[in-house]
């Protein structure tokens, strides 16, 4: 028997709203959300990750696409700020490790200078920036909470200041510190369990409230449209596996730090025991 399309939307919902459960800040489909509009929080978040107290965030775009010469490989930025002395941020999230790798970061660094120059301005004028990757894990293996990547004269060894920065933030880094504190917000499924009130609201906001919810459901609905786009066939599959992983992921998250078992993560998703299956033989 074939689902009726009422019955799929049905099932799509349910199954949205539990991801939608699971989900942390730190996870790319949400920290765009959140951050999308939010200066507030993109200025609260910069000021502790770049120990900037007085930093004053006065622009900022979500998926922001950035020029390319012709030819070359695009960019889009999760989220670009500018503040108010004319810095420029380029805030990445990346769950993985290989997603954080140094060339990417070297060319994200690139294309905001690129971004940046216009045909007869001076070198001089090209702004101070910031590329900083948030990582799930400690990609480094160091255990700091920070790495920062700075050019070096390797003969007289001191640094080139050229205005290029790219900051590595450790995701696994936790301790009582403002970075401490905020890196454990950016792994929480629930907003009653983060410290900071900027992001409790903002995740609030699009957990909890019918607006925000729609939002989010809007956004899980375009990323099926997007996987039928390239093909219905293949589109339904790659779209189905996606949301497959993603939910696994989140269950796996719940298992790890709650210390709950599989079938209590989904019963604390709200995953009807029906749908259960599915997820429990792949995690077997």
């Amino acid at each position: 028997m074939t689902e009726t399309e009422l019955e799929r939307k049905e099932r799509e919902r349910r199954e949205d709203l539990a991801r939608l459960r699971g989900l942390r800040p730190i996870d790319d489909d949400f920290m765009r959300c959140i951050f999308r509009d939010n200066i507030p929080l993109a200025q609260f978040v910069l000021r502790i990750i770049t120990r900037k107290p007085d930093l004053v965030i006065t622009g900022l775009e979500t998926q922001k696409d950035m020029k390319r010469l012709v030819g070359a490989r695009s960019v889009c930025l999760d989220a670009y700020g500018h503040d108010s002395e004319g810095r420029k941020y380029d805030l990445e999230i990346q769950r993985s490790d290989y997603g954080a790798g140094v060339r990417r970061a070297r060319y994200h660094s690139s294309a905001m200078d690129i971004e940046n120059l216009d045909a007869g301005q001076e070198f001089e004028e090209l702004p101070e920036t910031y590329t900083i990757f948030i990582t799930e894990h400690d990609v480094f293996g160091m255990g700091a909470a920070f790495y920062p990547i700075e050019r070096v004269n390797l003969v007289t060894n001191e640094q080139f200041d050229d205005g290029e920065h790219i900051l590595y933030v450790n995701g696994a880094y936790r301790d009582g510190s403002d970075i401490g504190r905020l890196m454990h917000d950016f792994s929480c499924c629930d907003p009653d369990d983060m410290n900071f009130d900027v992001i409790k609201n903002a995740s609030r906001y699009y957990k909890e409230s019918e607006e925000g919810v729609a939002i989010m459901c809007r956004a899980f609905e375009e990323t099926r449209k997007e996987g039928i786009a390239i093909g219905l066939e293949q589109g339904l599959a790659q779209g189905k596996e996606r949301e497959m992983r993603n939910m696994l992921a989140i269950i796996g998250h719940l298992m790890k730090e709650q210390n709950l078992t599989a079938k209590a993560a989904m019963d604390m998703l709200g995953l009807p025991s029906d749908e259960q299956a599915k997820y429990m033989e792949k995690l077997n």
